[in-house]
């Protein structure tokens, strides 16, 4: 279920958080709702943390392709130097950030702007991805998005990582993960069981 505000006051700020595993469509869901505020004629800051290179450096990018421009911020502080005159604040892989998220997200919805906010609400073993769990506690609003197992084809929560590695922050795509319902979550690592995932080609796309 979408659970995006279809009315809030619009005197006061609130946090949105979108939360499922790989590949559920968590950015492709915080764009649309950053265009929906545009077409409102809002101000829209868009912020990712600078090791997410997958796409592009200057924009937040989905697996469809959908995208907007962003802005890098190093630290979760700096985002509030970045947004200063955003009416509407929107944050992608969330739990790339340390816990300071959490105090600048109520800070920034105390100063009255709407904050949306996207990132994996599980690691690779399963376990809750700080501080998404924390965000998802202060938040008016939280949609949990699921994406479809490799393997079974059932509802998928879990982002199984599918190379030999044991940091819990591994920035990959379909050549590092594929998502997996419970009954098949094999943590730490499996074997892939599903066909690979095509990467977007942007190249084919700008020609369109």
């Amino acid at each position: 279920m979408i659970n995006e505000p279809s009315f809030h006051p619009t005197n006061t700020g609130w946090i949105e958080v979108i939360c499922g595993g790989m590949f559920s469509g968590k950015t492709e869901e915080l764009i649309r709702r950053a265009r929906r505020a545009q077409i409102a004629g809002l101000r829209v800051i868009i912020v990712k943390p600078p090791i997410d290179k997958r796409y592009e450096d200057e924009m937040v990018v989905s697996h469809n392709l959908t995208k907007l421009p962003s802005l890098s911020a190093e630290t979760a502080d700096q985002i509030v130097l970045l947004t200063g005159n955003a009416e509407v604040v929107a944050i992608d892989e969330a739990q790339f950030f340390d816990n300071r998220l959490i105090d600048v997200a109520n800070s920034l919805a105390n100063d009255g702007k709407r904050v949306l906010i996207a990132g994996l609400d599980m690691d690779y073993l399963g376990r809750p991805f700080e501080p998404m769990p924390q965000l998802m506690a202060i938040a008016e609003y939280v949609t949990k998005l699921h994406a479809i197992c490799a393997e079974s084809g059932a509802i998928a929560s879990y982002s199984q990582r599918v190379v030999n590695s044991q940091d819990r922050i591994l920035v990959g795509e379909s050549d590092a993960y594929e998502p997996r319902s419970r009954g098949c979550f094999r943590p730490p690592h499996d074997t892939r069981r599903g066909r690979i995932i095509p990467k977007p080609d942007f190249n084919n796309h700008n020609k369109e």
